[in-house]
This record gives C-alpha cells, structure tokens and sequence, in this order.
C-alpha cells in the first residue's frame, strides 16, 4: 500500500520543531540524531503518584490512553497491577466486539483452511485428491483462485489481482480454473463478459441487491471477469459493496479476491487491535514478548499463517502470565513451531522408519542413491540456545544432538489440511539418551515432555528469561541485583510467571529515577502507542501493517528463530528518525485511511457556572500542557512547545491558531473535527524524542 508522504519541506519544519534547550544552543534533530537518543536532562520533579504511575504504564502497557492516568490514580496503583495479573477481572466486552469483526480469528485451524484455502490445498483440488465444496461461495473462492495458480503456472502475464482496501500485503497473482460445469469461459467470452459487468448500470444493480444477494452475484462472477469488475469500482463503491454484510459475508467477499491473503490480514489485524483496544494490557505486552521469544516466520510455508492464528490464541496468549513449563509444553506441540524448525520433518537414524526405508528405498527410479532420513538439529538447538537455558547455559553440540533424538517422532498430522500435533513412533529413534547431564529412558512421546521438564527448571533458564523480561521492562543493561532476585522468584515459584512479574514491580530497581524513559519504543510500540494517545477510532489496520514494514518491524516478519531486538541499539538512526516523524504527521493530520484522530475540543461544555464556549489561550495552554505531562515530557519539551503556541508559529513561518482542545487524559474524545492547524503539533510532540521513549 502506497501512503503518500508528507514534502520534505514540511518534514524539515517539523524536524526542527523538536525540542530545543532554553539557550537554543543545540536544535531538536541534532539532539536525537547526534546523542542518539540520549536520556533528556529531567525536568522538575513531577508528584511522586503521578510520575510512578506513567512509568508503570509506559512500562506494563503499550502505553497510556485518554483517561488511564486518572483512572489508575482513582484506584490506585497496586490495585492496578494486581488487576492486570489477573486478566479475567477486566472487562473485554468492547475488545470483543470489535474481535468479532474477524470471525476467521475464531475458526480451527482446519476448518479455516478448508473455507479459505491455501495454495497447495488449491493445488490438490486441482489434481482432483480434493473435493471442492458445493456450497456456491465457497465453490467460488476455490474457482476464482485455481484460475490465477493456472495463469501463474502457464507463465502468462496476468494483471495483479484486486485487494480489498483492508487486505494487508500483497500476495503472488495466481490463476482460476476448472474442468465441467467449472470450466472458465474462452478468453474472448471472459473479455465480454468483463464488459458487461463494468457498465455504470451493471455496478449499480449490484450494488444495489440486499447483502446475501450482493455476495451471491459476487460469487456468480468468474475470473477474470470478476478482477474486472472489482477494478471498476471507485473506493465509495467498494465501501458500499460490503455495506449492511455480516462479518461471516464481508469475510468471504475478500476471500473471493484472494483466501490466503484474507487470512494473513486477519492475522496480522487481530494482533494489532488487541495491542491497542484490550484493557489487559499487561497480558497482551507479555503476549507480544512470548511471540517474539519463541518467534516464527509468516511465510515459512503456505500453512503458516493458518497455524499461527491458532498459535497466538491457543498456545501463547493463555499461558502468557502463567507457569513457563506450560508455555514452553504448549510451544513444543504446537504444528507452527514444529515445522517453522523443521523438527516435523525429523527421524531417528535407527527408528521403524529409517529402517524400512533402507530396507525397500535404497535408490531412485533414475539409479541415483537417495539419503535415508534423519534428525534435524534446528528445533533441538534452538530449544536451549534461544527457548531455555540460552547460549551460555552449558550444554554441547552432543547435547544438541541428544535432545534432537528426544524430540524425534513430533511431527504434525496432514499439514497441508491444517492438522494438529502427532506423535508417530515408528520415527522415534530408540534407546537412552543424556541431555546435559540428565539421562532420559527410553519413553516415546514422554521423553520430550521430561527434556521440557528438566529445562524449564534449570537456574540458567531462570537467569536467562529474567534478564531478558528485565531488558524489556527496565533497561538495555539491567542490574545483575534485579535479574537475580527475579530468578530466585521463578526457581522458587516453579517458573510462575506472574510471580516473577510482581517481584519486578515491588523491586527499587525498576523505579530507578535513572531507568525513567530510559527504553526507546521499538516500531511496534511506537505505533501502537501513538494510536492508544490519540485516542484513534480503527476500522483499517493495512497503513498500520505497512508503516511497520516501513520501519523494519513486520509483524511475524523476523525470518531469524532469536526474534526482533528489543534494545535500542537496534533501533536508533536517521532513517528510523525520519519514518517515524513521517507517521506522526500522517497520524495527526488523518492521512491513514480508516484511522480516525480528533484533536479539537469537545463540543461546549454543559451550560452553567463558568461554562465557555471558547475557551481563552490561557486555558488552551493549560490543556496543551495537559497532554504533554502524561507523556512524561521533559521540562525541555515542554518549554519547546509551549513557546511555539505562545508565539503562533511552528519555526517554519505557518501561522497557527491556538490549539483548540488538545485531548486531555480524563475525557471521552469528541467528535471527529480535526484541522491541520491541529494536527501539526500534536504530530510534533508524538514524533518528538521524548514519545518515542517509555
């Protein structure tokens, strides 16, 4: 998706709108670019209340909404956090509602790809070892699709395919086709229907038939007739042609333009609104440090992200603020893990398989010898180094080696159709093994489960997983002191993760006024975070999807096993600088499509005692200064800012008129009336050095 950029004469102004020093002796951009982000020189000492609950929530969620200060004052911070331990106390009805506008979300995984199938489910279907279904949309999807794999392997130049303004990414153009009644019309037929079809007139009959009718016409069209009609409907049109459809319809609208598609930009939308919408922000933080602790890769294979709906919703998010051991077990059966590291594909060297397949497999048809299985190492490996003890845990390529055998035997059940875990032991390579010390009988599947077992509640697992939630929630350096004291909770708690968590929370390390917005945000929670202060309304997740690309962090898009770094090495440079200041601006000035932003002031206040409809520059700024504290804005920011609204300029000569109702953080937002005058400082502060640290 293209977004149009803001000029480099504008970005230049709001470059140099970033905070300066009183003495304007050192500008904003060389303050970020040569410091490198560099901790600002604090400000006044803010109350102690009001200063430890932005840390908590900069630190515990993706970062404060309108009202959270408040709220978390009126009740109190342990209360908060001991809430946010316990997810199922909040109230997630309003998170649901705006779930169930992705039922593809809730589906099994083998009744998703059923519905919206993948290529190589297409690809069998094809070949007649699959049955397409007879239910007329779904007989559609499966039609539309075989005919774009077709063009695709005849080599013939087929126009990209239409996505939906929601769809997410591009994905490979294909070709459709059929044999019967499913045979597609001769290219000339296929030309004069796709005439037909375009006129002015035949849009506005089918636009204008009910919602089941409207997708049953839908489904009617053939390719590449129906790419021909999608790509004559100008953007009201094809708001209209899902208007008044169920979730479960416009699901299967876009499924007819692509069903691998629709089911990554479902993925990746589900992922995102529940990081910004969901009251159990400390859950869906940990969520997102557990995905990307046990990562995998979107496109590791055509069912990957199939598997990974299940993945998040099944395996990680439920035991994200549980037992480890339960999560690491979890992980380990999950299909998505066990081929992104190849270990479904593992045999032991001497199992019931190895040998029959040297028994009656030796060569080839063309006399050329053909290896006999074997074990892959990648998940055995990356089980220690990454997964549990980590690199320095004391455990050999021997021992890598052993817990490969171990894990031998777990594979997954037909995954091209979306099957589940499967023990199988004829591939289970027999005997004794001894992983760093620890002598695993021979047991079939419950040999994995006792290497789990015995990893989980290693001290070096224990050292290893409390720095690295230490370096997440404290410091890219964290103390030794605190890393300890977090691994004595664990070892002691059997690996609870909560627990861990709030020994964290009551530790002095954690409120170290040196360690105060001390993290710089990765893209993820920049974006996300910018998104929940601004108060937006979300009905489009596909500019959010791509300014993460853009910026270098694609959701589920770590191809390497060890996961994105969460350290702000990784992260600081000028290009980063400039994207993110980019998307400040198109943010605040609501250029994203589908994402709302409202910065002006409510709607008069209630008619009485002092009430005004305009409110005077003195008020103005008091609630401009209103929004930068929340932020946890330094005294330089702030002083920066405010002598820019006094003065009615943003240092590039545009006048601006004072800023009509910054959002203050205790208010429901207004409605939608944003104006540029607006926009640009709000874009200013949430691009600013200071936002970009939690």
């Amino acid at each position: 998706m293209n977004l149009v950029r803001p000029p480099l004469a504008v970005l230049l102004a709001i470059l140099l709108c970033l905070p300066v020093s009183a003495s304007g002796a050192q500008t904003p951009a060389e303050a970020s670019l040569n410091q490198k982000f560099a901790r600002p020189v604090p400000g006044p000492a803010q109350p102690q209340s009001e200063a430890r609950i932005l840390h908590a929530l900069n630190r515990f969620t993706f970062g404060p909404r309108p009202g959270d200060l408040e709220a978390v004052r009126a009740q109190g911070l342990e209360n908060w956090f001991t809430e946010q331990l316990h997810p199922r106390m909040l109230d997630e009805s309003a998170l649901d509602l705006r779930l169930a506008q992705y039922p593809g979300l809730q589906s099994g995984v083998q009744a998703l790809i059923a519905r919206y199938p993948s290529d190589a489910v297409l690809r069998l279907a094809m070949n007649g070892k699959v049955e397409i279904p007879t239910d007329p949309i779904e007989r559609a999807i499966y039609a539309n699709q075989i005919y774009r794999i077709r063009r695709r392997q005849q080599g013939l130049a087929a126009q990209a395919p239409y996505r939906a303004p929601s769809q997410m990414q591009a994905m490979p153009a294909a070709a459709q086709g059929g044999r019967g009644r499913n045979a597609q019309p001769s290219a000339q037929a296929a030309a004069d229907q796709a005439l037909l079809l375009v006129s002015p007139e035949s849009i506005r009959q089918t636009l204008s038939l009910p919602p089941g009718q409207r997708l049953l016409q839908l489904a009617s069209i053939r390719e590449p007739a129906f790419d021909a009609f999608m790509r004559a409907l100008r953007p009201p049109q094809r708001a209209e042609l899902v208007a008044g459809m169920s979730p479960q319809q416009r699901e299967m609208t876009e499924a007819l333009a692509g069903p691998e598609s629709l089911v990554v930009q479902e993925l990746l939308a589900g992922r995102l609104l529940c990081d910004i919408y969901s009251n159990a922000q400390l859950l869906e933080v940990m969520t997102d440090f557990w995905l990307n602790h046990f990562n995998i890769y979107l496109h590791k294979s055509e069912q990957m992200p199939y598997y990974l709906v299940g993945y998040e919703r099944d395996a990680i998010r439920p035991y994200a603020l549980g037992h480890f051991e339960d999560l690491l077990e979890a992980v380990a059966h999950t299909p998505a893990m066990l081929i992104y590291l190849d270990n479904a594909e593992s045999v032991g060297p001497h199992s019931l398989a190895a040998e029959r397949f040297r028994e009656s497999a030796w060569r080839r048809p063309n006399g050329k010898h053909q290896d006999p299985p074997g074990i892959n190492e990648n998940y055995g490996r990356e089980l220690m180094e990454l997964h549990t003890v980590g690199v320095n845990g004391g455990y050999t390529q021997a021992d890598v080696i052993a817990a490969s055998k171990v894990l031998t035997g777990w594979t997954v059940d037909h995954p091209q159709f979306g099957g589940g875990f499967l023990f199988t032991p004829n591939r289970h390579e027999p005997g004794t093994k001894k992983v760093m010390g620890f002598k695993i009988k021979q047991n079939g599947e419950r040999e994995g489960e006792e290497l789990l077992h015995m990893l989980a509640t290693r001290p070096a697992t224990a050292h290893m997983l409390c720095r690295e939630l230490a370096v997440r929630f404290v410091s890219d350096n964290p103390p030794q002191s605190l890393v300890d004291r977090m691994a004595k909770t664990y070892l002691s708690s059997n690996g609870d993760i909560s627990a861990v968590l709030e020994t964290l929370f009551h530790s002095p390390e954690f409120w170290a006024e040196s360690d105060e917005l001390a993290k710089v945000k990765t893209p993820l929670e920049y974006i996300v975070s910018a998104v929940r202060a601004s108060g937006a309304d979300i009905t489009n997740y596909a500019p959010l999807i791509n300014e993460l690309r853009l910026m270098g962090m694609p959701v589920y898009g770590c191809v390497q096993p060890n996961g994105y770094d969460w350290t702000s090495a990784a992260w600081v440079n000028t290009g980063d600088l400039t994207d993110r200041m980019n998307f400040a601006l198109l943010l605040a000035s609501n250029r994203l499509p589908g994402i709302k932003v409202d910065w002006s002031r409510p709607a008069s206040t209630t008619a009485g005692a002092g009430a005004t409809a305009d409110p005077s520059p003195a008020q103005e700024e008091a609630r401009l200064e209103s929004l930068l504290l929340p932020q946890g804005a330094s005294a330089t920011t702030r002083a920066a800012v405010l002598r820019q609204f006094r003065s009615g300029t943003l240092g590039n000569g545009a006048q601006m008129r004072p800023v009509s109702g910054w959002p203050r953080f205790g208010r429901a937002a207004p409605p939608i009336a944003s104006t540029r005058e607006d926009a640009l400082p709000a874009g200013l502060l949430i691009g600013s050095p200071d936002f970009q640290r939690r």
